[in-house]
């Protein structure tokens, strides 16, 4: 497979910096990174020049994306000085809740921009991404963009914006959703008296081996819910608890909900 082309990373933060590594692990065609922290000096290499300002990428550098990997809110003060590229590159943005016309206002009426929406297993190429391009995009540089995401996990394209909001909710914001049971799981095991140790162990591994089962699996996970599940027993019981009105289900209902919201909220 050939190299991934020349790109440009604005931010090398922790997804940033997670979809470096899968680009590298591909070969990379020396590319540029923008990130004033101090830190992000470390990611340089001789596939990747790190710079701290915009202004410091040299005139000539043509890169084939630009991906843009800050904080939404910091996206005012920083694409601005990213609108010479417009017309000329796509776009890949992997900002949480900034809009495609939000993203064109700053960058310029020609740029051709992809939203997108990973999530943090990408740092173990694990991740699932969902894009939706602009009209703008290419059926090339589409192609580039799933190949960039692809580097981190799997992908899924839509064609209506408006879903890329409760996208964030459900794998974006996921991977806490499922630190936090594996953190009240752990809790609770230590109140029914098993040692610290043996708790998180027992935590741990039964989320992370119940992910790969379902995984693996051609069964949907409420089949592979009710095949652990002997009537009477102590699953049973357990997910009596679980499914009372007002409990889990409707719990995660709302906190779904609240990060669409969230979402929505962050487009400025």
């Amino acid at each position: 497979m050939d190299k991934i082309p020349a790109i440009l990373l604005v931010g090398c933060g922790r997804m940033g910096s997670a979809m470096l590594s899968g680009w590298r692990e591909q070969g990379l065609e020396p590319s540029y990174a923008v990130d004033p922290a101090p830190q992000a000096s470390g990611f340089a290499g001789p596939d990747m020049t790190v710079v701290t300002d915009a202004a410091a990428i040299p005139a000539g550098f043509a890169p084939a994306a630009v991906v843009l990997a800050v904080k939404p809110q910091a996206a005012n003060d920083t694409l601005p000085a990213y609108a010479r590229f417009a017309g000329k590159t796509v776009f890949l943005s992997i900002m949480a809740g900034r809009t495609i016309a939000g993203i064109r206002t700053l960058l310029g009426e020609q740029a051709a921009i992809v939203r997108a929406m990973p999530n943090t297993p990408a740092a173990v190429r694990q991740g699932v991404t969902v894009g939706c391009p602009s009209p703008l995009v290419s059926v090339e540089q589409r192609a580039l963009c799933d190949r960039l995401l692809q580097a981190i996990g799997k992908v899924a394209w839509v064609s209506d914006e408006n879903l890329i909001d409760p996208v964030t909710a459900v794998s974006g914001s996921g991977p806490a959703y499922v630190f936090l049971l594996a953190e009240l799981m752990e809790a609770a095991a230590i109140e029914q008296g098993i040692p610290p140790d043996l708790a998180r162990l027992l935590a741990r591994q039964t989320v992370s081996g119940s992910g790969a089962l379902l995984a693996a699996s051609s069964e949907d996970a409420a089949t592979l819910r009710v095949n652990v599940t002997s009537p009477g027993g102590t699953t049973a019981e357990a997910l009596r608890v679980l499914m009372e009105p007002g409990a889990l289900p409707k719990s995660m209902s709302e906190a779904i909900a609240a990060a669409t919201r969230r979402s929505r909220e962050l487009a400025g």
